[in-house]
């Protein structure tokens, strides 16, 4: 593996589990839920602990994912930014859709995936734009 930079991780709890990957191709890292009871998640958002926390270096955007099997069967995670100076422990909101019946998280169940990328300081510049063929197009502009 070339150069692997390290994320330090905190297990909060015994019963917790280290985020991994699922196959050696996946970017995302599968994070658990880390319960002593079972907890229905119904279409007002609740919060699902990991039992983890992290740290991670700085210059790298951590974020928590949706894992596609759980959004097709109408599961959905909230989209969640975890900055370089949170040590708290992570957490996962979850929600299922109105026409969805409750989803049932059991300890150790894979609830969501973090994803690490590269972030980058940028300067920025008031100031006209370029012209482009969309220019002020919005949402669906471009086509379906």
């Amino acid at each position: 593996m070339p150069d692997a930079e390290t994320v330090r991780v905190k297990l909060l709890r015994d019963t917790a589990r280290m985020p991994e990957r699922a196959t050696p191709g996946a970017t995302g890292y599968d994070l658990y839920a880390c319960l002593e009871a079972d907890i229905e998640v119904g279409p007002e958002p609740v919060r699902i602990p990991t039992g983890v926390a992290i740290e991670a270096p700085q210059g790298f955007d951590v974020q928590i994912r949706p894992r596609s099997g759980l959004s097709s069967q109408g599961v959905m995670v909230t989209l969640g930014t975890i900055d370089a100076d949170y040590r708290g422990e992570l957490l996962v909101t979850m929600y299922v859709l109105p026409s969805t019946p409750p989803h049932q998280v059991r300890h150790g169940d894979r609830i969501a995936q973090l994803v690490i990328s590269r972030a980058f300081d940028f300067l920025w510049q008031a100031e006209d734009l370029s012209a482009t063929t969309r220019d002020t197009g919005g949402h669906g502009s471009t086509g379906r």
